[in-house]
């Protein structure tokens, strides 16, 4: 099914690892705790302000840049300090998935290039993917972005009908088939769309050489 494949775009948080691993719980409660201090606000306030962004912006970053003025830098900095180590081990299977998945992989995540060189490196499966594009390269745009992944791809050299993306969140897929890509959505939850392929671990990756 994915001979014409050439490049794996797989998204990093909650795709690579299971959601339920700790990581973005923790991220959460520093975005909480950053919008708290930098608006002078309460901590349900902030809490509500953290999901209405990333609700309506795909990350709560983009709604404090537009909002509020914040600089990106301090937030990416300061909410990814996370110890990903102390959450995640190295995942044998995973290694075993991606070593025998016969195509060029790349990370591309609405978080940091550190953060995810972190999460990689927890899992150990950092040897297996060629480039890593964060939110930077986006310029600070998120995903879902269909200028963002053509660039991407640009840069890989590849057209979009022979890359798969693979992502948790559904509104990425549906950028991502609108620009021509194969999708793929990771997740244990059965699809609700049409997409090209389903995953319920990431760990299952192999099955689709």
């Amino acid at each position: 099914m994915m001979q014409t494949v050439q490049l794996a775009v797989i998204d990093l948080d909650n795709t690579l690892y299971a959601a339920d691993q700790g990581v973005f719980q923790r991220m959460d409660r520093r975005m909480t705790d950053f919008i708290m201090r930098t608006l002078d606000i309460s901590e349900d306030a902030a809490d509500t302000l953290r999901l209405q962004y990333w609700r309506q912006y795909g990350t709560t970053l983009r709604g404090l840049m537009l909002h509020h003025d914040v600089a990106p830098e301090p937030f990416l900095h300061d909410v990814h300090d996370i110890q990903a180590d102390e959450l995640l081990q190295p995942n044998l299977q995973l290694q075993q998935s991606l070593a025998q998945w016969d195509m060029r992989k790349v990370i591309h995540t609405n978080g940091t290039k550190e953060h995810a060189e972190r999460i990689v490196q927890a899992l150990g499966v950092q040897e297996y993917f060629s480039e890593i594009y964060d939110i930077r390269f986006q310029d600070y745009t998120p995903k879902p972005c269909k200028e963002t992944l053509a660039k991407l791809l640009q840069h890989e050299g590849v057209a979009p009908h022979q890359a798969l993306v693979l992502d948790d969140m559904e509104d990425n897929l549906a950028v991502a088939k609108e620009l021509g890509t194969r999708t793929c959505w990771v997740s244990p939850e059965k699809p609700n769309r049409a997409w090209d392929c389903h995953l319920t671990r990431i760990e299952d990756c192999a099955c689709l050489n």
